[in-house]
């Protein structure tokens, strides 16, 4: 009977201990103070050693821990699928109770998929027995997922465990639901507060906070980030709305900005400050000046106050998140100049080899600022520009070969470092926080464009391409845009022919000139050559481009986002009325652009652009396929140059005489009618070969040189315009009009010694 009664009296202190807890669940005010203030009495209540509270993330089909028991891991996240306990029991919506986790057959009595996965215990050294799992679900809607481990009587959760747990389930899936109903009421109120001044200028209204608050990536990154990142809002406006939000000062990152002395940076560790997103900045009359994400954070004051207690007066400035890294970088790991002082060899020397990667762990190192990762980045950045670099290229592969780092000179790719297979989530990662990208985004491809100068000492921009390739992996590519002057007009390398009709074309009143060639083929720096003839006081030109790569003083000159509806052909559009007589439009690459810019050179505008095509006499039915108008078209033509890029020998070059099987190849690939009318003799050719020499790194080539082919707008091709004529036709007439080929171009090329023949025949066709 005492016994009994000892039993009852047990049980109504479990029920009663339960009953606190659910009246503290809907108690409480936010998700917070529901699933951390809680999480360790809850464990306690079922005598467990661990507690995991996973909610749902349906959209991307995963389950992510909110709170859990233990300190080894910050954050877990499964799939919901049948091949996991917390899974299985998501996508069954039933309860799943192991005696033993590596009893494999108890675990397919379960289901046939269903395995453990003991990397966590490996990990941790914590072994796992006992999971109860038990489904949170409000209205057939799943919540979550409560898994409770570990017995610590080592024995089996029973009956009257899982209706507890089913109760307890039943209670937080009713809590979180009316918590975040209840949280998209109030947030709309609370961003018209946060988000004032951009309401008052217009920059947003209420139909997109509400839109804003719904994106899929609100909770990961914040509202302000997605109103900067996917509706178009500028840095520095969203800087200004949060300044006048919190009432201080809002800064950006300053690389030139002195660190304190050391005895007040040692005394928090950086990785405090990466979690807390705060850093000491400076000293002024006494005053210590602290940037934090958020400065009107009550408890974080109070924090400082008690770190810093020799200060009677802290201020409070405030920075966005990734600035204030970038200074915890500055000040702690001395930017990017420790990256460019090393040598790369250095920097591998630090990384850690402790252990194989795993994608969240690793973007999770390199998200809190791993300095290695930062150094070894930056560095491979210095270095590219220092050595020319065009692009460079981050190639990891699967398994365990290492990472590959090449660099494309002159046209050419070279190997120009590998790095442990290790850092192969990492280092994509670091270079999707600089360009401000989707770390968690693996699966599509993503764009966007890294400010080096928030992270080093170079000012320069980088355009950076991330696609997904095989084995879960990221090729990385990133472009660099030396921002610079254009060069002078008679450095080009045009012949006295072309050189002659183009200045002639860029000086008259009105008409179009193109532009045209592959990708880096150096179009963007002819045109601004062109343009810099006719840049003078006088006249007022526009351009619009993606990205402004080059300066020029007295242009205006504009960037477009077709993010925000700002394209090509809105910016032609709005300079009509900005009273210009010279437009620059970076590419044609739709129908509507070329018509607007035809349009514009008939109107008494000179127009300058570029296209994607092989030819000039191709640009023409290019340009006719894409529905333009012949007649309007043949009125606004001007000219068409059309341009590659080819190496140019180094001044190690050995002079050769060729042989006459290899002068009669040229004369063949020239054209034997075109040969003889240029007046060249045979006998009297000369032609040069690469050698190599320390000064062009042993390859015989150093910079290059462009090959070009100038179709000029003459009568007779604006009839052929006209009438739509083949483009057979149009090249037979341009030569007859004294058009050089992009390969005869080469080959007079060849014959001056800039470059050889296989260079030539690398980049042009015919």
């Amino acid at each position: 009977m005492q016994q009994e009664t000892n039993v009852l009296r047990q049980q109504l202190e479990y029920r009663k201990r339960l009953m606190d807890k659910i009246n503290e669940i809907h108690s409480a005010e936010n998700l917070n103070t529901i699933l951390i203030h809680i999480k360790d009495s809850i464990a306690g209540l079922f005598n467990a050693e661990r507690i995991t509270i996973y909610l749902a993330d349906t959209k991307r089909n995963l389950l992510i821990s909110k709170v859990k028991s233990g300190a080894e891991f910050q954050q877990i996240i499964v799939p919901i699928s049948d091949t996991s306990l917390a899974g299985s029991c998501a996508i069954t919506g039933t309860i799943i109770n192991i005696k033993n986790a590596y009893d494999i057959n108890e675990l397919k009595m379960v289901g046939s998929n269903l395995t453990f996965d003991d990397s966590w215990d490996k990990k941790s050294g914590f072994i796992t027995r006992q999971v109860l799992c038990v489904p949170m679900k409000f209205q057939k809607t799943l919540i979550g997922v409560i898994q409770i481990i570990n017995n610590k009587g080592d024995i089996p959760y029973d009956t009257t465990d899982i209706s507890y747990a089913l109760e307890l389930a039943t209670s937080l899936s009713i809590a979180i639901h009316n918590i975040y109903r209840l949280s998209l009421t109030t947030k709309v109120i609370r961003h018209k507060a946060r988000y004032n001044y951009l309401l008052d200028k217009n920059l947003v209204d209420d139909k997109l906070l509400e839109k804003a608050s719904t994106h899929p990536e609100v909770v990961k990154i914040g509202m302000d980030t997605v109103l900067m990142r996917e509706f178009g809002i500028s840095r520095d406006d969203m800087a200004k709305n949060l300044s006048f939000y919190f009432g201080v000062e809002f800064i950006g990152y300053d690389p030139t900005v002195p660190p304190l002395e050391d005895e007040l940076l040692n005394r928090v560790k950086p990785d405090r400050l990466n979690k807390e997103w705060w850093v000491p900045f400076k000293i002024e009359n006494s005053v210590l000046h602290i940037v934090m994400d958020d400065p009107a954070d009550l408890g974080r004051q109070d924090m400082l106050k008690f770190v810093y207690p020799e200060y009677k007066r802290i201020s409070f400035i405030g920075a966005f998140r990734d600035d204030i890294l970038n200074y915890i970088n500055l000040f702690y790991y001395h930017g990017a100049s420790s990256a460019s002082s090393g040598s790369i060899d250095d920097i591998l020397n630090k990384l850690d080899s402790s252990e194989d990667p795993e994608v969240e762990s690793e973007s999770q190192r390199v998200s809190e600022q791993d300095s290695v990762i930062v150094q070894l980045v930056n560095k491979i950045i210095i270095d590219a520009v220092n050595n020319k670099v065009s692009d460079i290229h981050i190639e990891p592969f699967p398994g365990k070969e290492d990472v590959q780092v090449r660099m494309r000179v002159d046209g050419r790719c070279k190997i120009y470092q590998k790095i442990p297979y290790r850092y192969k989530y990492a280092i994509p990662s670091r270079i999707k926080i600089m360009s401000n990208l989707d770390i968690s985004e693996r699966r599509k491809p993503q764009d966007g464009k890294i400010d080096f100068k928030k992270f080093g000492p170079l000012n320069i921009e980088l355009r950076v391409a991330t696609v997904p390739t095989a084995g879960q992996l990221e090729d990385v590519v990133l472009r660099v845009l030396a921002s610079g002057e254009p060069i002078p007009y008679d450095k080009l390398g045009l012949t006295d022919r072309n050189s002659r009709v183009l200045d002639a074309c860029v000086k008259q009143p009105y008409g179009l000139v193109l532009v045209v060639g592959p990708t880096g083929s150096g179009k963007t720096t002819t045109l601004h050559s062109a343009i810099s003839v006719i840049n003078t006081v006088d006249t007022k030109i526009w351009t619009a481009e993606d990205p402004v790569e080059i300066t020029q003083r007295g242009l205006r000159q504009v960037q477009v986002h077709p993010k925000i509806g700002f394209t090509f052909a809105a910016a032609l559009r709005s300079f009509l009325r900005a009273d210009p007589d010279v437009i620059m439009v970076g590419e044609m690459r739709d129908q509507e652009t070329a018509e607007i810019a035809v349009e514009c050179s008939l109107t008494g505008h000179l127009v300058f652009s570029t296209l994607h095509t092989n030819s000039a006499p191709e640009t023409i039915t290019r340009l006719l396929d894409m529905e333009l108008d012949p007649f309007s078209f043949s009125d606004a033509i001007l000219c068409i140059l059309a341009q590659r890029l080819a190496r140019r020998l180094c001044s190690c070059k050995e002079e050769y005489i060729p042989s006459q099987s290899e002068i009669d190849e040229i004369i063949l690939e020239y054209g034997e009618e075109h040969f003889a009318k240029a007046g060249i003799v045979a006998a009297d050719i000369k032609l040069y070969r690469s050698v190599g020499c320390p000064k062009c790194g042993d390859t015989g080539y150093k910079g290059r040189l462009g090959l070009h082919e100038l179709l000029e707008g003459t009568d007779a091709i604006k009839s052929l315009v006209k009438r739509k004529s083949e483009v057979e036709f149009i090249r037979k007439q341009a030569i007859e009009d004294g058009m050089t080929t992009l390969k005869q171009d080469g080959i007079l090329k060849c014959f001056q010694g800039l470059t050889d023949l296989k260079e030539v025949r690398k980049v042009c066709i015919k």
